[in-house]
C-alpha cells in the first residue's frame, strides 16, 4: 500500500546545514524535527501544530498570519522563503512549491506540514516513510506526493493543474492508464487531485527512477526527505 501525503515531511536543512540557525537546540535529522514539533505541540488537540511556529525559540524562522496582520520573522529568507533540495528540483521540472516556512496564503502548506510532522512521529517504528526509512518489501509505506507532478504526468498544461469537471478528470484519468470515475455530487479540488495523483501512484511506483532521483544523498533522506516524483 502506497500512502501518499500531500505535505512536507521536513523543512529546509541542506541550504544552511540546520533548520533553525543559530538555535542550539535545533534538531539534526526529520525524526528529531518530528518528536520536536509533537513534543512542544502536545497540548494542541488533532494534531494541531498552531503554536510551535509562535515559539519565540521558532518564530524567528517563519512568516505567519496573527490578528489583522501578517508577521515575517527576521530569519525568513528572501521573499518567497527557504526552499529544500526536493522543491528546488520540483521548479526545475516546471512546478512552483513554496517554502515551508510560509504560512501564509492559500498556496502554503507549512501548516499542514507541521501537522504532518505529529502524525508521522506517531507513526514512527510502525508505517515506514520514504526516504528516511527502507522500503519494505510488502505493507503500507508513506511517500510525499506535490498533486502538481502527477497533473503534469497525466497531461495537464502548466500553470493548470486544479481540475473541477467530470470530462477533463476522466481525460486525465485515461492518459494514466485508469478507467473512467464514478461521478461525483460536487467537483473540487481536493477530491479530483486525490484520484488523479492515486492513479499516478499506482503507475509510478513502478519506475525504478523515481525511488533514486537525482540528487537524493543520505543526508538528505535524513534531515530533508524528497517528494516521490521529483527526479
Amino acid at each position: 500500500m502506497l500512502i501518499g501525503l500531500d505535505l512536507s515531511p521536513g523543512l529546509p536543512f541542506v541550504d544552511a546545514g540546520d533548520y533553525f540557525p543559530g538555535n542550539p537546540s535545533s534538531p539534526k535529522d526529520a525524526k528529531a524535527l518530528w518528536e520536536l514539533v509533537d513534543r512542544k505541540c502536545a497540548e494542541e488537540a488533532h494534531l494541531s501544530a498552531s503554536t510551535f511556529p509562535k515559539n519565540d525559540n521558532f518564530k524567528a524562522h517563519f512568516r505567519n498570519q496573527y490578528p489583522g496582520e501578517t508577521v515575517t520573522g527576521d530569519a525568513f529568507v528572501g521573499g518567497a522563503g527557504r526552499l529544500r533540495e526536493a522543491e528546488h528540483r520540483q521548479r526545475t521540472n516546471g512546478v512552483n512549491p513554496v517554502s515551508c516556512f510560509n504560512l501564509v496564503g492559500a498556496a502554503q502548506v507549512g501548516k499542514s506540514s507541521l501537522t504532518g510532522m505529529r502524525l508521522l512521529n506517531r507513526l514512527r517504528g510502525k508505517v515506514p516513510v520514504w526516504p528516511f526509512d527502507d522500503v519494505p518489501l510488502r505493507g503500507p509505506l508513506i511517500v510525499e506526493i506535490y498533486t502538481s507532478i502527477a497533473a503534469r504526468a497525466a497531461g495537464m498544461p502548466k500553470g493548470r493543474s486544479k481540475i473541477r469537471d467530470g470530462d477533463t478528470l476522466n481525460r486525465m484519468l485515461a492518459n494514466l492508464g485508469s478507467e473512467p470515475h464514478p461521478s461525483l455530487e460536487r467537483y473540487d479540488d481536493h477530491s479530483t487531485d486525490a484520484m488523479l495523483t492515486a492513479a499516478w501512484l499506482r503507475r509510478a511506483a513502478n519506475d525504478p527512477a523515481l525511488w533514486s532521483p537525482r540528487g537524493l544523498t543520505p543526508a538528505i533522506a535524513r534531515t530533508e526527505g524528497w517528494t516521490f516524483g521529483a527526479i
